[in-house]
């Protein structure tokens, strides 16, 4: 599942939550400091972990 960061902007608390791509779209997410639902969504890099093969 993709982990997506965001930051509230009314505590300018930093923070990640996880959840699947169609929760994403439907989904308002809220800070868990302050419960508010004014957050914005952070620009991060992508990483992918893919299994080791012998």
């Amino acid at each position: 599942m993709p982990t997506y960061p965001y930051r509230c902007k009314k505590c300018n608390k930093k923070f990640e939550t996880t959840m699947t791509i169609s929760e994403h779209e439907s989904r308002r997410v809220r800070c868990p400091k302050c419960k508010s639902t004014a957050v914005t969504q952070r620009i991060s890099g992508f990483f992918a972990q893919t299994s080791n093969k012998s």
